[in-house]
């Protein structure tokens, strides 16, 4: 349920409410603009009659809520939501990029990367220091090795990181490094690690699970928020269907509907959702246009030397290409891209 105030309701009149709320059996979570307040009431009673917060001083409008997920749904907050990574704004007018190897392998990779995706319009760099494989005998990552070569790299291109975390454990370890948490798709439902990152002090990534519906992805996303975490981005990384032709299935209907639904920003990764290098610009061009705040993309100095995922990832010239691309796109759909510092 969500309590609207009136504008500039007194602090007396907001604090009557919460406690009646309160009494009532309600957890109240309470966001305060401006010029006016709105109060969440969290609580399962379908027979509440909201007639009994619609009359006491100073509250405007009572809705209920009839999504399961209460802080990430529009009825909660009606504006975009900006998240501040690093100094720059993530949605809003701005369309993010974030590129980089799927796996950090050592500083001469991340070096020449780094400086390649940051030269053409990359704001973020992403990398792999810990690495969930389907096989126990491929390549793990480097560890806290990674993680210092990331950070470096990213320091020293004026680039923000983000890496992914799938341990409490190593929440500590990573949050000396990284500007932004990414929970991956495996650990989508990872209820405990998410309730650890509503905590955690720092963005997070949070990546749809790969038979997850948009209802249960979103919910995901409401642990994060309910555990403290109001700055979450989600990302679309393709589905399971019983298609064979690409490693997933790039679920772009998400992003409208995401959109419609929730206040949360949206990226797309057309690199694991498709699998293939040469699909990967279509079908960031797709998203773009499809309304997506960013796109995740692999970028990698030689791809079929690469430790993981190399056939998904763009050589160095295939992401000049895609920028050229995203940044006419961006254009159209009222988008703004950072700029390239390099001739393409």
């Amino acid at each position: 349920m969500v309590v609207v105030m009136r504008p500039h309701a007194g602090e007396p009149a907001i604090e009557d409410v919460i406690e009646r709320l309160n009494g009532y059996g309600f957890d109240v979570h309470r966001s305060s603009g401006v010029n006016q307040t709105v109060l969440g009431a969290i609580g399962v009673k379908p027979d509440f009659d909201v007639r009994h917060i619609q009359v006491l001083e100073g509250v405007a409008d009572v809705y209920r809520v009839t999504s399961p997920y209460k802080f990430a749904s529009r009825s909660w907050k009606k504006n975009d939501t900006l998240i501040d990574v690093a100094g720059r704004s993530i949605g809003g007018d701005t369309l993010t990029v974030i590129a980089g190897p799927c796996s950090v392998e050592d500083e001469e990779q991340m070096e020449a990367t780094a400086a390649h995706v940051a030269a053409h319009g990359a704001t973020l760099l992403r990398g792999g220091a810990f690495k969930p494989r389907t096989s126990p005998y491929s390549f793990q990552g480097l560890g806290e090795e990674g993680l210092r070569l990331l950070r470096a790299a990213g320091d020293r291109h004026d680039l923000g990181v983000i890496t992914e975390v799938m341990d409490i454990a190593k929440i500590d370890l990573i949050h000396q490094y990284t500007d932004i948490f990414q929970v991956g798709a495996r650990n989508m439902q990872n209820f405990d690690l998410l309730k650890e990152l509503g905590h955690a002090g720092k963005p997070v990534f949070l990546k749809r699970g790969a038979s997850a519906t948009i209802e249960e992805w979103l919910m995901a996303a409401e642990y994060l928020i309910a555990h403290g975490n109001p700055d979450v981005i989600l990302c679309e990384r393709g589905i399971r269907t019983f298609e064979t032709a690409t490693r997933n299935t790039l679920d772009l209907s998400s992003i409208p509907v995401v959109k419609q639904k929730s206040h949360l920003p949206i990226f797309a990764d057309p690199s694991h959702g498709t699998g293939r290098r040469d699909a990967v610009l279509p079908m960031a061009r797709a998203a773009v246009a499809a309304g997506a705040d960013g796109l995740m993309v692999e970028v990698h100095p030689n791809p079929p030397a690469a430790k993981s995922d190399g056939p998904q990832s763009l050589l160095f010239d295939q992401f000049v290409q895609l920028m050229t691309h995203v940044r006419a796109i961006a254009e159209v759909v009222g988008r703004n891209v950072a700029p390239a510092h390099v001739s393409a």
